[in-house]
């Protein structure tokens, strides 16, 4: 399986809930229980069995962690043990998680991200298990904490093996929301993707925002950077002239690099939301020429926010 960057799975500050069924001592190390962990193939997650003998993990459950290699550790597959087991809900591929992560460099020993140093209470992100950070958490209760490795190449040629600590801290709400009188329609494939049909008014003058499904996970503020799965259409036909979905991976940028619609879309909105945007020529592309979105066309978009990183302002 070939994963996305750590990068991607940027994300935001939120206040965390511990939740009961932890375990473990945190003065003594965690050795990774087999009778603990999940079966993986059965959850659809990469993993291919426990992490290696002798690889253990320290440190209080939503809390800082120290990682023990055993002498010339090196991993050679996809594996993941579960160190604390929970006693909340089973995590699925696509909640909305609140969780910690540490990820170490499995050669050298040296931490390479520790998102308490960046997000204290918690880091929000919508789990994909195509991601290293989903794949940590997919299919373990909440309340658990796992320890993963991933071979060096996994994120790619040249990129060291790595050891991921994850505790899952909360699973965050979300609640679908009724369909809006006079906007587009959407009806949602199994593997999320959206279809969209246009009604029958004509094209509003003003940008419009509505939530296809709401969440109490982190909020974007102006100038952070989100990773988003999106489908734009074009109002008059409803042709299809960007997805995401299609494109098989999502996308990253920051709201400050969109059209002001788009940027109106995805400011103040939540990880884990679904947004539905009808945005007219004056905050799309004008009357530029785009190729497949002809001049002075009105644009639709849904947009899925799975995480966000906050602008450098907003975490000092």
């Amino acid at each position: 399986m070939r994963f996305r960057p750590i990068a991607s799975l940027s994300v935001a500050a939120a206040a965390a809930l511990l939740l009961a069924g932890c375990s473990g001592s945190p003065d003594q190390a965690q050795s990774p229980d087999a009778s603990s962990s999940a079966d993986a193939a059965e959850c659809g997650t990469p993993f291919t069995g426990e992490v290696p003998a002798g690889l253990e993990v320290s440190g209080d459950f939503e809390g800082p962690v120290t990682v023990t290699r055993p002498d010339g550790f090196a991993p050679t597959a996809v594996q993941r043990s579960t160190v604390i087991e929970g006693g909340g809900t089973e995590l699925t591929d696509g909640d909305v998680v609140r969780a910690n992560y540490t990820v170490v460099d499995a050669t050298t020993g040296e931490v390479l991200y520790d998102t308490l140093k960046t997000d204290p209470t918690g880091k929000d992100l919508v789990l994909d298990t195509r991601q290293i950070f989903g794949a940590a958490l997919a299919c373990i209760p909440v309340g658990s904490r796992t320890v993963s490795t991933f071979p060096a190449g996994t994120l790619g040629q040249g990129s060291p093996a790595y050891i991921l600590v994850a505790d899952a801290i909360e699973d965050v709400p979300v609640s679908d929301v009724p369909p809006t009188d006079g906007m587009p329609t959407v009806t949602v494939a199994e593997d999320g993707s959206p279809t969209i049909t246009m009604p029958s008014a004509p094209a509003p003058q003003e940008t419009r925002i509505e939530n296809l499904r709401t969440s109490e996970g982190d909020l974007v503020e102006p100038g952070d950077t989100v990773t988003v799965q999106y489908s734009g259409a074009l109002y008059d036909g409803g042709t299809v002239f960007d997805s995401t979905w299609q494109k098989g991976t999502p996308a990253e940028f920051p709201t400050t690099g969109v059209v002001p619609g788009f940027r109106k879309a995805l400011e103040g909105q939540a990880v884990g939301s679904r947004v539905l945007a009808v945005i007219p020529p004056a905050e799309g592309y004008g009357d530029q020429d785009k190729g497949s979105i002809p001049p002075n066309s009105t644009l639709v978009f849904v947009i899925d926010i799975l995480g966000v990183q906050h602008a450098p302002e907003a975490t000092q």
